[in-house]
Order: structure tokens, then C-alpha cells, then sequence
């Protein structure tokens, strides 16, 4: 079932109007290390280095910002274990795996297109 922009504005009038939350959920999972964060995460459990080398070029403190936002927005879920060194699993919960089933396709889109929009050979 296909919606256009039109439909959703109409069935929800203030819809990503300023001030609305869709917004602020748009920046969070739209933002370029929110998506590659989850995209990362949509192939299963990581661990802290694991996610930092998979998303190349993220810092520290990045990856650490991302994660806890993206925790807070309940699409992350966070897994301390009690060990030595401490040891800290990052898995989707079931409404990041629901959000990532709809935008993997986007993602996949966009590595099939992005050279090509770009002007590089493909």
C-alpha cells in the first residue's frame, strides 16, 4: 500500500509541522550515523568495537551520542554484562527491526544510485 505525503498530512494535520516530534525522530534515525549505526545493527548483536569499526569514521564520542539517542528513542537496546573488562551488547529492539525492515530498502537504494547521482562510474 503506497501514501503520499498529502495523505499522511491529512489523516494527522500537525504531522511534521515545527515543534512536532516527527521531526525530531526524523533527525535521530535520518541522520548519516543514525542510519549507518542501525544498519550495522540490523545484522545482529554488537559489541562497542565491533559497531565502531563497521561504521567507519565515526568517533568515540559520535558513536556514543548516536547509541544513547537511539536508545532513549527505543529503537536501540543497550546490554551491560558484569565482567572484567566490562562488557556491553547493542542489539535492535523490535521497533528498530520493525523501522529497519522499511528502510533497508532506502539504504539499499542508495548504494545501488549514489555513484551514479554523483557522477562516478558505477
Amino acid at each position: 500500500m503506497t501514501v503520499s505525503f498529502a495523505q499522511i498530512k491529512e489523516s494527522s494535520p500537525m504531522v511534521f509541522d515545527p515543534g512536532c516530534s516527527t521531526r525530531v525522530v526524523l533527525d535521530h534515525i535520518m541522520s548519516k550515523w543514525g542510519v549507518l549505526v542501525l544498519s550495522s545493527l540490523s545484522d545482529g548483536t554488537r559489541r562497542w568495537g565491533e559497531l565502531r569499526r563497521e561504521v567507519g569514521g565515526i568517533s568515540e564520542k559520535m558513536l556514543a551520542s548516536t547509541l544513547r539517542t537511539l536508545a532513549e528513542d527505543g529503537l536501540v537496546r543497550r546490554e551491560s554484562f558484569p565482567s572484567v573488562p566490562p562488557h556491553v551488547e547493542y542489539s535492535l529492539t523490535p521497533l528498530g527491526r520493525d523501522l529497519m525492515e522499511r528502510m533497508l530498502p532506502l539504504v539499499e537504494w542508495v548504494a545501488e544510485n549514489s555513484d551514479g547521482m554523483l557522477g562516478r562510474a558505477s
